[in-house]
């Protein structure tokens, strides 16, 4: 597994004053640098570092997003009054519940 198909974030932290990178894979990790690109590249030496840690520990090593299967499902528990609102309004527009509710999500 290569550690190039993880998903990396660059950003700026006003509070540090530098870029940050960030690996969604490893929450808990990040690099600050002053340029976008050495925020880059120290994010994915610490997450290098990092996976060759956990595979001498024997430890599970998260798979990147990327390469996970996703079946389109997922349940959302909401209260019962905003249900009946998504109901009304999915009835009102002609459509499924479930295609005004998948439209409100990918907007």
């Amino acid at each position: 597994m290569s550690v190039d198909h993880y998903t990396y974030r660059v950003t700026w932290s006003p509070e540090d004053g530098e870029h940050v990178g960030l690996c969604a894979e490893f929450p808990s990790l990040s690099w600050l640098a002053e340029t976008p690109e050495a925020a880059l590249k120290g994010i994915r030496q610490v997450v290098a570092d990092v996976v060759a840690e956990m595979q001498t520990a024997g430890e599970k090593i998260p798979s990147p997003i990327a390469e996970k299967h996703y079946s389109g499902e997922f349940r959302v528990r909401i209260p019962p009054e905003v249900h009946r609102a998504l109901a009304m309004q999915a009835a009102e527009q002609g459509v499924s519940l479930n295609r005004l509710a998948s439209a409100k999500l990918a907007a």
